[in-house]
């Protein structure tokens, strides 16, 4: 130990400050927020107020959305004339108070969109991955399924099943959970084809290894990245067929405020007291925004092709 002391020392070496180097190495979510731009950081940190507010917003709201005052109704946002200051964004054609409705609209859009979203990723991932690694007939039959719901516009299958099911909030939920699951079975089913030929894969099948075994273990793990990609892709085009179905009076009905019920309520007055529908559109614009942004972030980021 005495010889080796003096060798590090006249080599300017430490072996502990090497070790305490690696460890201060970032990892995962701190390794890419290290590496975000500015930019990103920023719109990251407005992204997660706008959940705060989506989470907390509605305890802090100054009134009921749905109280009704008819003395108050059709009031402009503060700064305009006839504006008051108890109704800081204004007030819809029932005098009801817009600020209100526009964060608890915002907690029920959001959570529409995430449940959505995370029905349509769990069966696209299972499809794409049978497709991939299964093959033979039983991929090309998911594949069929896939270019038939490719083919057919999803809002006639929503028109369709709001129809025979109803309108109720489960309802709603499933068949915006079922639209885009064909682009992740698709780029899933791409990335397994690709991983299931590496020689790793191949090693792992003469060990002996269970199928159940190659797939959580070496095939899922490599196509996480592009599966986290398209979530965020798809998660604010949820928000917007959300808004759409709304909008045409099939998503969630009255009185109950989202988004798009509060848009589709303001487009009859929108010559003469615009922002009743100009405030939640606005709200949907930017969220959905905030979130192709980060996804296109994402995207370059950990797209290996990239690098």
């Amino acid at each position: 130990m005495s010889q080796i002391a003096p060798s590090l020392k006249a080599t300017g070496l430490s072996a502990p400050s090497v070790s305490v180097e690696r460890r201060r190495q970032p990892r995962g979510l701190a390794k890419l927020w290290s590496k975000a731009p500015w930019t990103t950081r920023l719109y990251i940190l407005v992204f997660a107020l706008v959940l705060l507010a989506a989470i907390f917003g509605p305890m802090f709201a100054p009134f009921d959305p749905n109280a009704q005052t008819l003395l108050a109704r059709l009031r402009p946002p503060f700064g305009f004339d006839k504006a008051m200051t108890i109704h800081p964004l204004d007030t819809d054609q029932l005098g009801r108070d817009m600020l209100s409705r526009t964060l608890h609209g915002l907690r029920l859009t959001l959570l529409i969109a995430l449940i959505g979203s995370v029905i349509s990723l769990i069966v696209g991932v299972v499809c794409g991955t049978i497709a991939g690694y299964v093959r033979g007939r039983t991929g090309a039959l998911v594949m069929a399924v896939v270019d038939v719901q490719m083919a057919v516009p999803f809002t006639l299958i929503a028109l369709l099943a709001v129809a025979i099911f109803g309108t109720a909030l489960p309802v709603l939920v499933c068949v915006i959970g079922l639209s885009g699951w064909e682009v992740y079975a698709r780029i899933v089913r791409a990335q397994v084809l690709t991983v299931s030929r590496q020689p790793f894969v191949e090693a792992s099948k003469a060990a002996g290894a269970s199928h159940l075994r190659i797939l959580f273990h070496h095939v899922l793990p490599n196509v996480t990245s592009p599966i986290i990609v398209v979530w965020t892709m798809t998660f604010s085009s949820l928000i917007l067929l959300e808004s759409s179905l709304s909008f045409l009076g099939l998503g969630v009905q009255p009185p109950t405020a989202t988004l798009g019920s509060m848009v589709g309520l303001g487009r009859d007055y929108l010559a003469s007291t615009p922002w009743i529908a100009v405030v939640p559109a606005l709200v949907i614009m930017f969220v959905s925004l905030l979130v192709l942004l980060i996804g296109d972030w994402l995207r370059d980021t950990l797209d290996v092709k990239l690098k």
